[in-house]
């Protein structure tokens, strides 16, 4: 009897074991698919257009809150689906230029990744017509259009072939998503309020739209081998990663410039200092850090990416 349980516990170990490791593999295959760094600037991003619609502290209660988390939600899907359209249209490309995400390493299966990406997409529509905001599904569905074009290989579209389309689609995706949507979703929607087009919001629109032209850009720099055999047509294909690198510090510096310049104007002393000084400090971090970058380097480039993204 005491044999048959030691038998019998020797057997279960390897077999807890095995299953340890087929749950962590699993969750880390979903960390890779997910992209969720890029969700994380979503959330900050959004937070900070939802905050332009309060006039005054009285209104960050909880109903301010949950109405955050409940656009979030919905956003969190619908990135889910982006990021997963994507990997699905670049599967042959990601295979050259990010051979550790899931379905360029056969992880996930092109079908898995299919029934996957239907199931975010309808998730997200699903909770953004329950919450009951027109502003929150139009932004949703803007998205959805937008990001769809962007990716897949069909007539007059898969518009990541050319620079400008998909420049032009990446930079307004954006400005819907991270500040006019949570903004008017806020402002109309939670807070029952009309709608408006305040200073803040064309001055963080204008500044933002320089920022998000530049992640277009820059995440195009590491990737510029699969690419080329995709033939598509990027600005790193035609110039040269070196020369969109220092274009893309450029496009960061003047961002910065401008929110220096929108700061100055400010009528109130304090955010004056705060923004001018805040900016001051990120442009020449930007470029000190730009110094620093081996551009031969795919890893190093990637590294910066990510460090303008955060």
């Amino acid at each position: 009897m005491t044999a048959n349980s030691s038998t019998q516990s020797h057997e279960a170990e390897p077999h807890s074991k095995n299953m340890f490791k087929s749950i962590v593999d699993a969750l880390d295959a979903f960390r890779k698919f997910s992209r969720l760094y890029a969700f994380v600037g979503m959330v900050v991003g959004s937070l900070s257009s939802s905050l332009l619609a309060v006039d005054n502290l009285s209104e960050l209660y909880p109903t301010f809150f949950n109405g955050f988390i409940q656009c979030m939600t919905a956003y969190f899907f619908m990135h889910m689906y982006i990021v997963g359209i994507n990997q699905l249209a670049d599967l042959e490309i990601d295979k050259i230029n990010k051979p550790y995400l899931p379905l360029a390493s056969g992880h996930y299966s092109f079908r898995n990744g299919i029934i996957i990406i239907t199931s975010f997409l309808l998730t997200s529509v699903g909770i953004g017509w329950l919450i009951g905001s027109k502003t929150l599904l139009w932004t949703l569905f803007a998205s959805f259009i937008l990001m769809t074009g962007y990716s897949v290989d069909l007539p007059f579209l898969r518009w990541k072939k050319s620079t400008i389309t998909s420049v032009m689609s990446n930079v307004i995706s954006m400005v819907i998503s991270f500040n006019l949507g949570p903004f008017f979703h806020m402002k109309t929607h939670v807070l029952k309020k009309a709608a408006v087009f305040p200073r803040s919001l064309v001055y963080a629109v204008v500044v933002m739209s320089i920022f998000y032209a530049v992640i277009a850009l820059s995440k195009d720099i590491p990737d510029i081998e699969g690419d080329k055999i995709a033939g598509l047509q990027t600005l790193v294909v035609h110039l040269g990663p070196k020369k969109v690198f220092w274009f893309c510090v450029s496009l960061l510096e003047m961002a910065c410039g401008a929110a220096i310049l929108i700061g100055a104007s400010s009528p109130v002393l304090w955010s004056k200092v705060f923004v001018v000084l805040a900016h001051v400090i990120m442009a020449i971090f930007v470029r000190y850090r730009a110094t620093l970058v081996d551009i031969s380097s795919k890893d190093s480039l990637q590294d910066f990416y990510m460090l303008i993204f955060q």
